[in-house]
């Protein structure tokens, strides 16, 4: 009998210490970091390979229009990429040349919506609204003074525009 009660409580005893570790288990830890500052790895990688291609263009080949179109995607497709600087640069001084007539490609002018489009005046302003961007959400980017000085050149209305919400 002695030989049951005493494997009764130590089988009570076992139970008590392994259960303590469970209540560890709730509260915030449980939850997991802060959905905010969690970034996609995936994403990040992904968005870090589209932007060398278009510096690519951008630098070594001077295809404008290929670094303005895979700008303006990577803008679209990933808001907090973290250099999302860099990319609003290349996109709005891509199209400062493209109006200007710049570079190896010229914008298409095949149908009236892409004329309409990619016309000089047009870009200009996409142009602006990019580097605007750029200053007003990046302070600190190395990119900023080289944005404010395009920003001059384009004239008209400089207010800066951002992108954060």
């Amino acid at each position: 009998m002695k030989k049951y009660l005493l494997m009764m409580c130590g089988l009570v005893l076992a139970s008590a210490f392994a259960a303590s570790p469970a209540w560890a288990q709730t509260g915030t830890v449980a939850k997991g970091p802060d959905p905010s500052v969690v970034k996609d790895d995936d994403a990040e990688k992904s968005a870090k390979h589209e932007l060398e291609v278009a510096r690519h263009y951008f630098k070594m080949k001077k295809a404008y229009f290929a670094a303005y179109k895979r700008s303006n995607e990577l803008i679209a497709g990933y808001p907090e990429f973290s250099r999302l600087d860099e990319v609003l640069y290349i996109a709005g001084m891509s199209g400062i040349y493209l109006s200007e007539g710049k570079g190896k490609q010229p914008a298409p002018k095949d149908t009236p919506e892409s004329a309409q489009e990619y016309s000089p005046a047009s870009l200009r302003t996409e142009a602006r609204t990019f580097l605007s961007r750029l200053v007003a959400d990046f302070p600190e980017s190395k990119f900023r003074k080289e944005a404010e000085e395009a920003l001059r050149t384009l004239g008209g209305d400089t207010k800066q525009v951002s992108g954060k919400q």
